[in-house]
């Protein structure tokens, strides 16, 4: 529903295109940019989803891999160890059958050693004790031929008796053994099964996450396209926003360009009246003043007076300051005194005040005692500002107006251009 409506919303956007003009237009295509890279971003972060969910999937079936590859290692290890034991089982029985054939050869030795005493009894007649009594010569002879014979036949049985049970513990030693290797490779044969099944477990593991990793790889390369075509269109973003600034700007200097001629229209109407009011008024005491001429610094004498308009200070400091920003502009001449003609910076201030009235001292060092001193912090319009061989008047907000240089005339700068020795105030 929601990718539905970006969709109808990136067609309206299009359609609106044709109904507009060429500002509306490319702003309407700046649009239509920024949504479609919204529908990108979008599917892009789906796709960083989904990949984190498969990344997710195949770590865990990677580590149902590496539990069974641990499986397997370990059958493989009881494998091989049974595998030492059965070798050592089988030796055991080698070992067995030989003890057993050799038991079984002694036996019959002396089985047979058995069978000859007694026939070498037998023939001699010693058959009977009934015998051993006649045949002895004292008592002491018969009881020595009895107990003899006694001896020879207990001695005959032990050690047949002996050798049987020796060779029963050695045939019953074999069927353990036997038995004991049965069980092992019974043992072995199950883990051989257990080993086939746990490969066979973790080969299915393997083919799935082979498969998540194909799958994890084309939605990252799809990622990668999204991007691409996301990287393409903020190109063009750009491109317009940065025609859409260069005409933003081209309109801000068409106006700038309107304010300052309208601006310079209205100071030279004013420059007019003035004129017409000093001629007008010759008996008062400012007639003798010269008029600022028009020159082809109107809109920094405008500037000039706009500062003045906009500090704080007494009026009649604010008509100086003003009167001497209408020759910015004018040269500068050495050894001069004339407003429009040329000046220096201490002929400047002087002229300036003359014509209000005020006597000041030709040189800028005698300037530098005139009225009363303040700080720079409090300097108002129409205040000296004097500084090592030169002198200025303070127009307001660190601006002064001055006779600079022979190249650049009478203009306004900063007042703290240079170092400050003091500021007076003549007003």
């Amino acid at each position: 529903m929601k990718k539905g409506y970006r969709r109808l919303l990136t067609i309206g956007l299009c359609v609106a295109v044709f109904f507009k003009g060429p500002c509306q237009v490319q702003a309407t295509e700046k649009d239509v940019l920024k949504q479609q890279n919204q529908n990108d971003q979008d599917r892009l972060e789906d796709i960083d989803d989904q990949v984190n969910e498969l990344e997710g999937e195949q770590e865990g079936i990677d580590a149902e891999i590496e539990t069974l590859s641990n499986e397997i290692a370990e059958i493989m290890a009881s494998i091989s160890l049974l595998e030492e034991e059965i070798e050592a089982k089988k030796a055991q029985i080698e070992q067995a059958k030989l003890d057993l054939e050799e038991a079984q050869k002694v036996e019959r030795k002396q089985y047979e050693a058995m069978k000859i005493r007694v026939k070498a009894m037998y023939e001699s007649g010693e058959t009977s004790f009934l015998d051993i009594i006649f045949s002895s010569s004292s008592m002491q002879d018969m009881l020595n031929k009895a107990d003899y014979v006694e001896k020879m036949h207990e001695y005959d049985k032990k050690v047949f008796v002996n050798y049987q049970i020796a060779r029963q513990n050695v045939e019953t030693l074999k069927e353990t053994l036997e038995i004991e290797e049965s069980e092992l490779e019974a043992v072995q044969e199950g883990l051989e099964e257990e080993r086939v099944s746990v490969e066979e477990a973790r080969s299915e593991l393997e083919a799935i996450s082979a498969d998540y990793a194909v799958q994890i790889s084309k939605a990252k390369q799809q990622a990668e396209i999204y991007k691409t075509q996301i990287k393409q269109r903020n190109a063009q973003i750009k491109k317009i926003e940065e025609e859409e600034r260069r005409k933003a700007e081209e309109e801000r200097k068409r106006k700038e360009e309107e304010e300052r001629k309208r601006k310079e229209e209205e100071e030279r109407k004013r420059r007019e009246e003035e004129a017409k009011k000093n001629n007008n008024n010759n008996e008062n005491s400012d007639a003798d003043r010269d008029t600022p001429p028009a020159n082809d610094n109107g809109s920094k004498v405008a500037a000039g007076k706009d500062t003045v308009a906009s500090s704080n200070g007494s009026a009649k400091g604010k008509e100086i300051a003003n009167y001497a920003c209408g020759f910015v502009g004018n040269p500068y001449v050495a050894g001069g005194t004339s407003l429009t003609k040329g000046a220096d910076c201490s002929g400047f201030t002087q002229s300036v005040y003359k014509a209000f009235g005020y006597s000041l001292p030709r040189n800028s060092t005698s300037q530098r005692s005139v009225g009363k001193e303040v700080s720079y912090a409090s300097a108002e319009p129409g205040d000296i500002i004097c500084y090592p061989g030169h002198v200025a008047i303070y127009i307001g907000n660190g601006k002064i107006v001055h006779a600079s240089s022979a190249k650049t005339g009478i203009k306004i700068s900063n007042a703290l251009y240079r170092d400050i020795l003091c500021v007076r105030r003549v007003v």
